[in-house]
């Protein structure tokens, strides 16, 4: 597992790092409890932080209820509190500022190993119920809440003034299929394309035959390129029928990040293109253009 040690004194540091390390745990040490937190939180792979009760210059208290938040935003993360000092006061605070457990310091080889093989277990429960929550049982893709927020998470990174594009895909004449060869064969077909869209981005399945891309720090031309290989993916699928294989075509819309723009305008935008695209022979990739998108939604 990937651990994160806090702890004024180097001398515990390293005495720590070196009951963990041997077991093939990757270990980053900290003195400073505000450079630790920072660290956390630009770190999805960390997924146990062990720290004192006596740091600075954000005490041990903080620092637990600091990555209990995080651990609330859909992220697996176990918090272990040390102190020399073990009593019941400092327990209940603990546990009630965020923390999962609770180790005398210096802590026991045994008895460490033994708490990390239990937040072992529940980082990979947690981990398994956050997929579960997020991902659609049909295709594996973002769910369509899981990938309006990563949406917006990217939107918060790229900021007002950076590159983002984003497309929207939909089968063309998905009830066709549905109708004439069965809902097995159309399950069959949302999956093989949705394997296609996999290759990069932020991706969902939105609802039914219809799939959501969003490509931070992408400019149009990036992303009208990237809908035009999808599109001729898609046609060289080949879906296994009842007595003949089955063909298929998306068509698709694109849409650019401007500056105040919303992910919900970004996908409008790209929506009005993809209804372009269905309208007017499907199996077409449409960009929108945001003068006249913006116009016409309105």
């Amino acid at each position: 597992m990937h651990i994160v040690l806090v702890d004024t004194s180097r001398v515990v540091l390293k005495m720590v790092a070196a009951l963990l390390e041997p077991h093939g745990h990757t270990v980053n040490a900290f003195t400073d409890s505000a450079e630790a937190l920072a660290y956390v939180e630009g770190t999805a792979t960390v997924r146990v932080l062990i720290t004192s009760l006596e740091v600075r210059p954000l005490s041990g208290l903080e620092l637990c209820w600091s990555a209990r938040l995080l651990a609330e935003a859909s992220r697996p993360l176990y918090v272990i509190t040390m102190s020399s000092a073990r009593n019941a006061r400092n327990l209940a605070e603990a546990l009630d500022s965020g923390a999962d457990d609770f180790i005398e310091k210096p802590p026991g080889a045994e008895e460490l190993h033994a708490r990390l093989r239990a937040a072992d277990r529940l980082t990979t429960m947690q981990s398994e119920l956050i997929r579960l929550a997020e991902t659609d049982a049909l295709t594996n893709l973002l769910n369509r809440r899981a990938f309006f927020k990563r949406a917006h998470e990217a939107a918060d990174r790229v900021g007002e003034h950076g590159r983002m594009s984003a497309l929207l895909v939909d089968i063309d004449l998905f009830k066709r299929v549905n109708d004439e060869h069965g809902h097995d064969v159309g399950d069959a077909a949302i999956q093989a394309v949705a394997r296609e869209l996999t290759a990069e981005g932020i991706v969902g399945r939105l609802g039914g035959e219809e799939f959501g891309i969003v490509l931070p720090h992408r400019a149009v031309a990036e992303a009208e390129a990237l809908a035009s290989r999808l599109r001729h993916a898609v046609e060289g699928l080949r879906i296994r029928g009842a007595r003949v294989p089955i063909r298929l075509t998306c068509s698709f819309g694109v849409s650019e990040w401007g500056e105040g723009d919303t992910i919900e305008a970004l996908l409008k935008r790209a929506d009005i293109a993809l209804y372009e695209a269905k309208t007017t022979g499907r199996n077409r990739v449409v960009t929108a253009a945001s003068d006249l998108v913006l116009q016409r939604a309105g």
